[in-house]
């Protein structure tokens, strides 16, 4: 079974990892107080880009195109092409939204 990546980014997760783009941090309360960006938190959503392969006796559940939730201090942050992306175990996902 071969990774399976998006063309946009140059990047292939070994093994069971797997490589996130991040959602945008917040901007706005819900009730319209502009948040600044000392306040904000870090975003625990995101794509999924590009997968592992799996582990040899556990294949992975996620694909190209999920948005998952993940643990706030998941994954090692990295810079491909100037964009920021997380790559983290599969372990590190909480759910598929």
């Amino acid at each position: 079974m071969e990774a399976v990546t998006e063309s946009k980014v140059n990047v292939r997760p070994l093994a069971d990892r797997v490589l996130v783009e991040p959602a945008p941090a917040e901007e706005k309360t819900a009730f319209g107080i502009i948040i600044p960006d000392t306040a904000k938190e870090k975003p625990q959503r995101g794509t999924i880009v590009a997968v592992g392969t799996g582990k040899k006796d556990e294949p992975l559940t996620v694909q190209v195109g999920d948005t998952v939730l993940y643990g706030k201090y998941a994954g090692t942050e990295i810079t491909v092409e100037g964009k920021e992306y997380l790559i983290m175990r599969e372990s590190d996902i909480f759910a598929i939204v």
